[in-house]
Order: structure tokens, then sequence, then C-alpha cells
């Protein structure tokens, strides 16, 4: 074999290997999702339409159209230094009676307890509950904490926000403080 016809053959292989990638990616600009071709506007939107969820906290999906969209995981991010949630997790299906566990810092309690609140989609409260510490709960180190909420599933919608508020005997609103997670209710 010649050299011209050498290279002849490896010019006509990188031909053949970029018309093919041209292809591939002419087809993927083209698809505008990747199963029912509807415009996405949502992070569960883009889930289901099969698009691409990053590893990553909070998760993000990219859609075809190359949109980012951002799990919706509540304030927790925000929160973790001063209350851990254990159970249950941003997202998480609900049903009742419902156990939250985590742990939170003794700064959060008044005598060894504080609020538990479960709101609907419109944030309506419909139940509350008292989460009791689990150990000493005088320091400002983090206390293990248990709570449990018994509810009746709202009539409509299946999104709703589980509230663990500080404790405030005061009242006065400076020392109000929460950690809110979005939850989804199990299915009628």
């Amino acid at each position: 074999m010649t050299i011209r016809r050498f290279v002849a053959a490896v010019g006509v292989v990188i031909v053949v290997v970029l018309a093919g990638l041209l292809v591939v990616k002419l087809r993927v600009a083209k698809a505008p999702t990747q199963s029912t071709g509807k415009m996405v506007t949502t992070f569960e939107e883009c889930v289901a339409e099969g698009n691409a969820v990053m590893e990553s906290y909070p998760r993000q999906c990219r859609s075809v159209a190359g949109q980012n969209f951002t799990e919706d995981i509540g304030n927790i991010l925000e929160k973790m230094e001063l209350v851990r949630l254990t159970a249950p997790l941003p997202n998480a299906v609900i049903e009742s009676p419902l156990t939250v566990t985590g742990e939170a810092r003794g700064t959060w309690f008044f005598e060894a307890s504080f609020p538990v609140v479960l709101v609907d989609g419109d944030g309506a409260i419909i139940a509350t509950g008292i989460a009791q510490a689990d150990g000493e709960w005088m320091t400002e180190d983090f206390v293990p904490f248990t709570a449990t909420v018994t509810f009746t599933r709202p009539a409509y919608g299946d999104r709703g926000s589980l509230l663990l508020r500080k404790d405030n005997p005061s009242g006065l609103p400076e020392h109000d403080d929460a950690l809110e997670i979005p939850i989804r209710f199990q299915p009628l």
C-alpha cells in the first residue's frame, strides 16, 4: 500500500466518522424531549420526560432544550446547622401516622419539645404534633428527637409541607424559625 492510498483511506474514515457524529448531533438537537415532546416547566416534568438527572443535592434535571430544573427540597440546606431531619426526607411520600425523626440543637427546644406542623398544598394546617427530645436538651449540641403526627389526607392535591418550628415561648417574631420541606401524600 502506498502512502497516498493510506492517507486517502484515513481521510475517508475521518469523513465518515465526522458525518456520523453530525447526524447524531442533529437528531438530538431536533428532539424537543425524549418521550412526549411537550414543553417542561418543572423538575418533576423534566424527570417524567426521561431527561437526565444529575447526581447532586438537590438533584437537577436538564431538558433536551438545555434548561436546568432544580428539585425543591425546602430550606433543609439552610437549616442543617440547627435541625437535621432523618425522616421523612424532602419529597417523600407520607401516610398517617407519620413518624418524624432527626436531631436539633438544644436551643431549638423549649422544655424538651418543639411543634411539628403538616400543611396541605394551599398552606392550610391539616395536623400538628410535638417533637420530644430523646436526650438531654439543655445543651447547644444536637439532640435526637421523635414526633408522631396523625392526619387525614387532603381530599385534593398530593403535595404539602412539613414544618419543624423552633419553640418560641416568648411569641416574639424575631425568635421564630422553622425547617420546611415539601412532602407528597400517599395517593388515594
